[in-house]
């Protein structure tokens, strides 16, 4: 069986806590989840614009994300889908972008859960911060957990097909 549920980790590792998607999704690559691909896209926006268009039910997107929380803090976010006027530029590695790229590119991405963490830090520099070093460590069930949850939702839906 083909993978369901695509796992995104994005961000970029050359600002500190921006880091965060691609190191759970590294951590994640070494184990086997049901259903799903996990596979670390940096700041590759195009790619994953491409790679949201390959048929998965649903995808789940790792990546830092500024609330206003305490640094640490996970979030599972279940946005909106947003059809907005921009133009996608290929260069930019925002979530808006990647779905305007999708949507130019002649699809509709599948629905997104995001889990994100709260940065201490996206200063210029490479490595997480300590913080964000153990939230990697408390995102990696949690990630197990709504992945399980996207794949059974998706069969769910297609059961009655």
């Amino acid at each position: 069986m083909t993978a369901r549920v695509l796992v995104a980790g994005v961000g970029n590792i050359f600002f500190g806590d921006d880091g965060f998607g691609p190191a759970v999704a590294q951590r994640l690559a070494g184990e086997t989840i049901p259903d799903a691909r996990i596979a670390d896209f940096g700041i590759r926006g195009m790619h994953l614009a491409y790679e949201l268009l390959s048929g998965y039910a649903a995808a789940v997107l790792i990546d830092a994300v500024p609330r206003g929380g305490e640094p640490g803090t996970l979030y599972v976010i279940e946005p909106e889908p947003v059809k907005s006027g921009m133009a996608p530029d290929a260069h930019r590695m925002d979530l808006e972008n990647v779905f305007a790229c999708a949507r130019m590119l002649g699809g509709e991405p599948p629905p997104v859960t995001i889990v994100g963490c709260e940065p201490a830090t996206i200063d210029e520099g490479i490595g997480l911060s300590p913080t964000m070093e153990r939230a990697v460590e408390a995102a990696l069930p949690l990630v197990r957990r709504v992945v399980a949850a996207a794949a059974a939702t998706t069969m769910d839906a297609t059961a009655g097909i």
